[in-house]
């Protein structure tokens, strides 16, 4: 399972809603995992690693088989710089670390950890036999297999062997680590994958071999038998693939010329054919699409998902029940999220990485040139202090400066424009929230932001000042608020300042502000509060 280099939002996952935002931000790789989604293990910039979840079968790997809300440090992963990560149905988890180390621990009922047992692994331990002397560059697991692809090609697999996913040449199961042989011997591995109870390899010149459990097809092989030994795909002949996915029982694989191929179970429309046939050979799919650089699929789910060159990014199968037989193109920016999002589980189809680009995204630039005197065009002085802001990006945010800005404006030939209908620090959240979208303001200083809003006809601005100024109703400053609602003409704040003041009726009449509205206001909310029984005995 590789990791990802598109930046993903893992708050997407609902797991992840458990962390602080302060731990979501030391966050560099991750992975949710299990058969609720319910683990997740997550890597940060200082290469320490931490697991939370329900830890079925000790798959967090934490000494115990407690579960826990809140993460726990793996202090004999910390500093080794993982790279490929991949966990099966038990769960259990293997990984390899960019020193070409291998790791394993929970569910061990097949020996699926290497060590020659079938006791949980409770915490990460080596996985040493045939494996000490390679350097693993990656790592898949099935169900209850698991295999590992060293840097010079060699591909080893162990664990559970009833259909012959280990490729032995047998059904007896495979306690330590074995290298895969018989076709593939002098060959090349490149790229693995597992469905749930078979395995597939790519080679260096783009050949397909697979093995294991055939029942549905997902070997591509034209039958429905199982393969004790990898068998190269003949139908795929003089094609080269770049990838390859396992579903639970389908498989998908993409060339490099962009083409898609898909075969295996379709219950669920997986294979994005059009129709619900299984499918033992491979076909091409999604031909009338442009050119396809990704594909991704898990073994635990039966949806697939596709990334076009132009970003465009479809989904098919099995979407939150919902069977969907031809690829439907979403608004998702990659992969992963179709897995957040409408996979079921919800878990992730490889290792993500959520490191930081260096570069900024065109509205991190923006927020960060407001009131920047090195870059700006244009000043405001408001009580005698100065904001530092972009004619063009006022004019593209506000049909106000757009109007002010054209040529026979006077304020156009002007480097400093005087403000003195509005205060200092409303003016400034005013032009920073065209700059970032957010307002950040005391209730009583939105309320002249409202005034400004409702002058330069920014609706949406109106609405956020609403939503600050109920934030901030107190008995004290009720039925000030009332009156600005009412003079703003914002009859949603309004009507709620008026039940607030209704509700505290006794404290908010014995408040200065009260005594201080003006009379015809005053009468009218005498009047409209009678109606609603507030000076009933």
């Amino acid at each position: 399972m590789r990791h990802s280099n598109i930046m993903v939002d893992v708050g997407k996952w609902p797991i992840f809603t458990l962390l602080s935002p302060q731990e979501i931000a030391s966050i560099r790789k991750a992975c949710v995992f299990g058969t609720s989604a319910n683990e997740a293990i997550y890597i940060t910039h200082n290469d320490e690693v931490f697991v939370f979840g329900l830890n079925c079968s000790n798959c967090l790997g934490t000494g115990d088989n407690q579960s826990t809300i809140v993460p726990k440090k793996l202090e004999a992963l910390c500093g080794k710089k993982i790279s490929s990560l991949s966990y099966g149905s038990g769960p259990h988890v293997l990984l390899c670390t960019e020193d070409g180390e291998v790791y394993a621990w929970g569910h061990n009922g097949y020996s699926q950890l290497g060590n020659g047992a079938t006791n949980q692994g409770i915490t990460p331990v080596q996985v040493c036999t045939n494996l000490l002397i390679k350097r693993v560059v990656e790592v898949a697991c099935g169900s209850h297999h698991s295999m590992a692809l060293s840097a010079d090609g060699d591909l080893y697999a162990w664990g559970y062997n009833n259909c012959g996913q280990v490729g032995s040449g047998s059904t007896a199961n495979q306690p330590t680590p074995r290298r895969v042989s018989n076709c593939l011997q002098g060959k090349m591995v490149v790229s693995i994958a597992c469905g749930q109870t078979s395995s597939m390899a790519i080679v260096n010149n783009g050949e397909v071999y697979g093995w294991g459990y055939n029942g549905n097809g997902q070997l591509g092989l034209g039958n429905n038998g199982n393969q004790l030994t990898p068998c190269r795909l003949a139908a795929l002949h003089g094609v080269c693939i770049l990838q390859i996915v396992c579903g639970y029982a389908h498989t998908l694989a993409l060339s490099d010329e962009g083409l898609l191929y898909a075969w295996g179970a379709n219950t669920y429309g997986q294979l994005g054919t059009g129709n619900k046939s299984n499918q033992l050979s491979p076909l091409q799919i999604m031909m009338e699409k442009e050119r396809v650089v990704e594909i991704a699929a898990c073994h635990s789910a039966h949806i697939s998902a596709a990334r076009t060159q132009s970003g465009q990014v479809y989904m098919w199968g099995q979407c939150r029940g919902q069977s969907v037989v031809l690829p439907h193109l979403t608004h998702f920016s990659c992969t992963d999220d179709v897995f957040a999002c409408f996979a079921t589980p919800a878990v992730m189809w490889r290792l993500l990485s959520v490191e930081q680009e260096d570069y900024l995204t065109v509205a991190e630039s923006l927020r960060r040139e407001f009131d920047s005197p090195e870059t700006s065009d244009l000043k405001f002085r408001v009580d005698g202090k100065y904001i530092h802001v972009h004619k063009a990006v006022l004019k593209i945010r506000c049909e106000h400066f757009r109007t002010m800005f054209q040529s026979y404006w006077n304020e156009d030939m002007k480097e400093v424009i005087e403000i003195d209908q509005f205060s200092y620090p409303v003016y400034r959240a005013f032009l920073e929230y065209l700059y970032t979208d957010c307002v950040d303001l005391p209730p009583e200083d939105a309320i002249g932001l409202l005034d400004l809003a409702t002058s330069y006809c920014e609706n949406r601005l109106k609405k956020l000042c609403q939503h600050i100024i109920k934030r901030g109703i107190t008995v004290e400053n009720a039925f000030s608020l009332l009156s600005a609602a009412v003079r703003y003409d914002a009859e949603d704040l309004e009507e709620f300042c008026f039940k607030f003041c209704v509700n505290h009726l006794t404290d908010v009449t014995q408040t200065t502000a009260f005594w201080q509205m003006d009379g015809p206001l005053l009468k009218e909310f005498i009047a409209k509060a009678s109606k609603c029984g507030a000076f009933r005995n």
